[in-house]
């Protein structure tokens, strides 16, 4: 992501609501961008127009890819920025007695009608290197929501097309910031739902859930229900006793010839909580079933459930495993159900949901895969939404030009030097589709042509060079806040407004980080040893980049 322009006296929200968490103020920043500021503003340079680029030097997880995350925030953040008396009043008792008055009449001015944003889309497949008040802002609205983004496609990726994942991690969440992050941006990595009723109300993502083992453990007999009764799902009538009717078809089951010895009394309490359960939702009724003991009490007392509510119409949704062994579990229930299936002539029971859950994780997904089950759905928590694999992606953000001169950062640690002037990127796709490299050239640069051999050098290692002839050319970075940008025509100066880019709804940038992880080469992609993706400069850039770093490196003189 790529932000340049100094900071303006003119208010313009540009018709973009707020900040989703109204933490997120001008005050959500480091002291030290406001003594930054303080220092440009005292030498004068509080108006000239800078260039930043954001992005981080390594993907997370030991992976080879990264979902970036956070755009929308940073927009409606930067197109709101104001600081309010409140906020001006207290920067001023923290800031030195030196600071002059002139300073805080400044702070009263500015807001970001001059800053132009330009990004990436969000949901996007990113990969290192693409990609001074909005410094920490920005770092902290991107480094959270990419990351976590990140985990959840790497959680799809392993479940598989197929699965039904479930975000369940709110009460293991860093707070109720941490909890709603995680469930908007684990639904943009590829989950279908979450446990989050904020989050359902706030972002619109799919609500599920059902009950815990409380409620059954806080039934004691079939006594506790008062009312007996349900109407049939057509309405033609009602059954007076549903208890009498669950309990019917438990004995069925236990004197069935497929299951007959598999178990003998089934907890009773169990069954009640099944059963009162059942009667409040008739219509999606699955039920947690290893409260005591999952084959010998759990699933018969759920099917005894389910094949009441089948009389009357209704069809059971599936169950819920919360521990043990899940694989083998998931197979002998799944048996269990298509015994019930066969024995009573019901299509489709055998195919009855069943979900997981107990701290669930990558390595669980991939070891169940290896050992074989019959898990159709994941509820998972903890190690997703606080990323318990990686602590922070580690975004950076970094001063590239200043005036129109490109400006470079060196260090003797390679990987974090940084690539100077403002700049345009493109992927580069190839014959069969996948992406092949991404490509950065400065700004002015003709963009590479479908048909056309392209020279991509790697930033730094001189002998890193490939020529690619692409299939397919995608320019990556879109304008996502216009700004005002001031220029020059005669003696005149002119206001010249771009066009911004619309923010998506979150259910299109969930299904653009679904279409672009399904873009990408599988070796990219796998858990083990993944291939790297390439990101490379244009001749030009690596030419210039090369001038620049011998022209501001000292040069050391031996004695």
């Amino acid at each position: 992501m790529e932000a340049n322009g100094s900071k303006k006296k003119q208010h313009s929200g540009q018709g973009v609501a707020g900040p989703t968490n109204p933490m997120v103020t001008p005050l959500l920043t480091d002291l030290y961008q406001f003594t930054m500021a303080y220092a440009y503003w005292k030498a004068g340079k509080h108006q000239e127009r800078a260039v930043f680029d954001l992005y981080f030097r390594k993907n997370p997880f030991g992976g080879e890819y990264t979902v970036f995350a956070g755009l929308e925030e940073c927009v409606r953040f930067v197109a709101n920025y104001k600081l309010s008396e409140d906020e001006i009043d207290f920067i001023k008792k923290n800031l030195p007695v030196s600071c002059e008055d002139g300073f805080i009449n400044y702070l009263r001015g500015i807001d970001c009608s001059d800053v132009e944003v330009y990004a990436i889309p969000e949901g996007s497949v990113v990969f290192p290197k693409v990609v001074q008040l909005l410094e920490t802002p920005f770092v902290n609205l991107i480094n959270f929501a990419s990351l976590v983004s990140t985990n959840a496609a790497r959680h799809r990726f392993v479940a598989g097309k197929s699965k039904t994942l479930l975000e369940f991690g709110l009460r293991r969440a860093q707070g109720p910031d941490g909890g709603m992050g995680a469930s908007k941006y684990c639904y943009i990595g590829g989950f279908d739902a979450t446990s989050n009723v904020a989050a359902g109300r706030l972002f619109g993502i799919p609500l599920r859930g059902t009950h815990s083992h409380a409620f059954v453990s806080s039934y004691m007999s079939l006594d506790e229900i008062i009312d007996k009764s349900l109407r049939r799902k057509d309405g033609s009538s009602t059954c007076k006793d549903f208890v009498s009717l669950v309990q019917s078809w438990l004995s069925k089951i236990q004197l069935s010839n497929s299951l007959r010895g598999s178990f003998a009394e089934t907890n009773q309490s169990e069954l009640a909580a099944f059963t009162s359960y059942a009667l409040a939702f008739p219509d999606s009724f699955l039920a947690l079933v290893d409260t005591y003991d999952v084959m010998r009490s759990g699933i018969p007392n759920f099917c005894a459930v389910a094949l009441a509510l089948s009389d009357l119409g209704y069809k059971a949704i599936g169950i819920r495993l919360d521990s043990g062994d899940l694989a083998y579990l998931s197979c002998e229930v799944r048996k269990f159900f298509c015994s019930i299936e066969k024995e009573f002539g019901l299509p489709g029971f055998g195919k009855m949901t069943i979900t997981a859950s107990n701290d669930l994780n990558e390595e669980t997904l991939d070891a169940l895969n290896k050992q074989g089950h019959e898990v159709d759905s994941y509820g998972i928590g903890t190690y997703l939404v606080t990323c318990y694999a990686q602590a922070a992606l580690g975004v950076v953000f970094k001063l590239v030009e200043i005036n129109n001169q490109p400006r470079i950062k060196l260090s003797e640690d390679v990987s974090k030097v940084s690539i100077p002037c403002k700049k345009r990127i493109y992927r580069l796709y190839g014959k069969e589709g996948y992406p092949l490299v991404d490509i950065m050239t400065g700004e002015n640069e003709p963009s590479p042509k479908v048909g056309e051999r392209i020279l991509c050098r790697h930033p730094f290692q001189e002998s890193k060079r490939a020529y690619v002839v692409p299939q397919h050319v995608e320019e990556l970075l879109r304008c996502y806040c216009a700004g005002r940008s001031r220029i020059k025509l005669f003696t005149k100066c002119i206001l010249e407004n771009k066009k911004r880019e619309a923010l998506p709804p979150l259910k299109k940038i969930r299904e653009r980080c679904i279409n672009q992880l399904e873009q990408m080469r599988p070796d990219h992609m796998r858990r083990l040893n993944p291939t790297p993706y390439k990101v490379s400069v244009s001749a030009k850039l690596y030419d210039f980049i090369h001038f620049l770093w011998l022209n501001e490196a000292p040069v050391g003189e031996l004695q």
